[in-house]
Formats: structure tokens, sequence, C-alpha cells
């Protein structure tokens, strides 16, 4: 059984929007961080006077380490805030890569500045390199919030060992998840020892407010928007689950009903985080891209049983509350820069396009959906893509494995058969990462400039 679900006026008026791209902000703020980065080392240079001996020079290194790392994890906060400025404009995946890396350098950055800090502490009480356990031990007892530091270090140390590739993979994505909002309770207990131990603010007045002040806007922008915008967005929309239908064999649509839910700022391309208040799914929360433009009594999503909590979808029932967080994602049409618009599924990378299919502006010929399954039976969706096709005068093309399991050739030169000016249409594409990255691959040898190439995974 499928489901047909029209975008209403809400996607009719999207479809004849005028191209405006907007382009990513994602410069300006790789700009912003290192100015941010030049002006603690600024902080360090200025209030580090002559470096006489072995153990001022380890504690200035220890210093340095320090306050880069306090900055780093304001960053690493300000990336899990959820900002609309950085979700839509910039990515959610590409912040999400941005988190782990900083994270990573914040860890390294961290265990730097306890050893040489501690190193430097030994040789200037006459002791040597072998005695820094025992000058952290004392260092932890002695000096003023150095018991809340180690503690939020311990977290920190927690945090990077679980997010490791092999050992998150071996973790169920709720465990994962929960575990790593410690990384608030980590910076919140390392935060205060920078204040009162660190050399720089003891001496620098405006030093000092200066960090207040950059922690105070994070801790601001994650309470605004982790906590009171989620709040307002379901006291306002009031969603619940109205219908949960089979489109393939393992494969439902979840149809959400609610108050005015054209108001809250969704856009083909868009995915929210979904928590469901059924058992075992209570806190769990899930993102999942709206497989269908945004109507004012409904949204819908479509997802494929691939572990517990996908599982689990098939059997809400009417009626069942939902909480919701977003929209996210920056896939949508202001991305598009042509007037000509490719795009390429994976799977159930479909919901997002079939979103778009419907929705993106263009006339007759403008729009080809390319959709790659397994085989037909794993076409969710297809009467509905079919039916768009039809009343657009759109281009729906199919590729899935031969009888005897032979994949289809998605390459540049197939691709230029296909659209023989694929080089002047904007690309966008939604699936598993390695198909997306062997689809990255043909476009380009295709003639595709990487700008006009947009994808958006969850897989980070």
């Amino acid at each position: 059984m499928t489901t047909t679900l029209a975008g209403g006026r809400a996607a009719r008026r999207q479809t004849m929007r005028r191209i405006r791209p907007r382009r990513s902000p994602a410069v300006p703020l790789v700009i912003a961080l290192w100015a941010g980065a030049a002006a603690v080392l600024w902080l360090w240079w200025d209030n580090t006077p002559s470096l006489a001996d072995t153990a001022a020079k380890i504690l200035a290194a220890g210093r340095i380490t320090g306050l880069l790392a306090g900055y780093l994890m304001a960053l690493v906060v300000l990336q899990m805030a959820r900002v609309p400025a950085l979700e839509r404009r910039v990515g959610s995946d590409r912040v999400a890569r941005w988190h782990a890396m900083s994270g990573r350098y914040t860890v390294c950055l961290v265990i730097a500045h306890v050893f040489l800090t501690m190193w430097g502490y030994a040789l200037q009480a006459g002791k040597t390199l072998g005695d820094v356990v025992q000058q952290t031990v004392d260092s932890v007892n002695t000096l003023p919030d150095m018991g809340k530091a180690a503690i939020g270090t311990g977290l920190l140390f927690l945090i990077a060992f679980l997010s490791i590739g092999g050992v998150r993979r071996r973790l169920p994505y709720d465990t994962w998840y929960h575990v790593h909002l410690l990384t608030y309770a980590a910076v919140y207990l390392t935060f205060w020892h920078q204040i009162t131990t660190g050399n720089e603010f003891a001496v620098e007045p405006a030093a000092k407010t200066f960090w207040y002040g950059l922690y105070g806007i994070v801790t601001a922008l994650v309470v605004w928007y982790r906590i009171l915008t989620p709040i307002r967005l379901n006291l306002r929309h009031r969603m619940y689950v109205e219908a949960v239908i089979e489109e393939t064999p393992g494969i439902v649509s979840v149809l959400i009903g609610g108050r005015k839910l054209h108001r809250m700022g969704a856009e083909a391309g868009h995915f929210f985080r979904w928590r469901f208040k059924a058992p075992g799914m209570r806190f769990s929360s899930h993102p999942y891209s709206l497989s269908a433009a945004p109507r004012p009594d409904m949204l819908r999503i479509t997802v494929k049983a691939i572990g517990d909590h996908t599982s689990r979808l098939r059997e809400l029932k009417p009626g069942t509350k939902v909480w919701a967080e977003g929209p996210y994602g920056a896939m949508t049409a202001q991305r598009r820069s042509r007037g000509k618009v490719l795009l390429v599924a994976g799977g159930v990378g479909i919901t997002p396009m079939r979103a778009l299919f419907e929705t993106l502006p263009g006339a007759a010929g403008d729009i080809t959906l390319l959709y790659r399954a397994n085989s037909t039976q794993d076409l969710a969706l297809w009467d509905e893509l079919a039916a768009i096709a039809d009343e657009r005068g759109a281009r729906l093309m199919y590729a899935v494995n031969s009888p005897d399991g032979e994949r289809p050739d998605i390459s540049a030169e197939r691709l230029r058969q296909k659209l023989p000016d694929i080089d002047k249409h904007d690309v966008f594409m939604c699936g598993p990462a390695g198909f997306a990255q062997s689809v990255y691959e043909a476009l380009r040898g295709a003639g595709v400039p990487a700008r006009r190439i947009h994808h958006e995974s969850f897989e980070m």
C-alpha cells in the first residue's frame, strides 16, 4: 500500500519561487574561528615574560595549550547548540564534522596542557619528569577548582573514547547520544579552574571579561536553541501520529498531524529530530527527513527499518504524541544556482529527494530524478514520483540491479549519455556514504563543479 501526499498551495508557491541561491557562510565562519585563536595567542604572548629557564618554558607551553583548549571547548559546545544559522546555512552534517574535529583537537590540547603544566610544576619544585603523576595528584588536592577540572577532564576522555569510530559503531545510537551530552558537564567543570588558576585572567581583567562573555554567549545559545525553542515549537504545533502506512516491505511512512505546521519554517530538503512518546521510544531522538512538502495540517517522514528505533515506527499508534526539533539541514532550494537540476537518490535517501522533486522551481524538462535501488520492489514512493513527473513534465529514471545481481552503471560516461548537458546542472543527492562518494566522483568526472553538488548525510 502507498500513500499519496500532495504539497498543496505551499508547495505550489515554492515551485514558482525565483532562483535566489544563498551562499554558505562556512568560509567567513572559519576565518572568524582562526581570528579568535589568534586573539588567544596574543593574550598569551602579552602576558608571557621572558623565559629564563626550562621550567618556565614548559609552563608557558602548558599555558598556551590550556588557553587554546579552553577556546576550542567553547566552540565544541557552540557546534552542539543547533543554531539555525549553522544548521540551515552551513549544513548539519558539516557542522557535525566540525564538532568531531574540534573535539579531537580539544582532547589533544588538554592532554598536552595537563602533562606540560604538571611537568613544569614538578621542575619548579625540584622534582623530575618521573614525578609528574604525584605532582598531578598534589595539584588536584591543593589548587582551587582542580578537583572539578579533574572530573571534567575524565568525562572528556570518556566521551572521546566512545566517539572513536570502531567503538561508536558497536554502541547503540541512544547510548552514545546520551553519553555525548556529558560534554556540557565536562565543559562546565573544567571552566572554573581556567578563571581561578589561569595567569592571563589573574593579571588582565579584560581577559577575564572576554572569557566570561565567550562562555556566557555559548551557554545562552544552548539554552535558547536546545531547550526553549523546542519547547515553544511543540507547545505551539502539538504534533501527533495520524497514521503509519507501509510503502514497501521494510519501509513505512509516518503521517504527523498538528496545528499550523506550514508555519514551522520547514521546506523540502529539511529534516527534524523526532521523538515519539511511545513505549521504548520516549528517550530516543532520531533525524528523519520530510518526504513531502509541509502542509498546514500534516508532515510526513518515510523511514527504512534498519535498527531498533526505525523498526518500532511501524508499531506507532494513531494519536501518539510527537516531540520534534528543527527544521534543520541546508539541502534546500536555496542552494540551487542553475535552471536545471539533477536529483540523485540511493535507497531511502529518496525521502528528501521526493520532496524536492515536487517543489523545486523549474519548467518542463528542467528537473531530473535518478533513483538507485536494489530492485524495482525497493523503489519506495514510486507511484508518487511518477505522478509528480507527469504533472511537472520532469524526467524520472531508476537504476536497479539486474536479475543476476549486477549493479547498474552510474559512471561519468553513462551520466553524460543520459544528460549531455549535465555540467550545466545543479545536483542534489542523498544516500549511503559509499553510494554518495561514487556518484560524487562520477559527477566530477562528468564535468559538474564541486560547488554545484549538494549532499547532506546523517552518517556522522
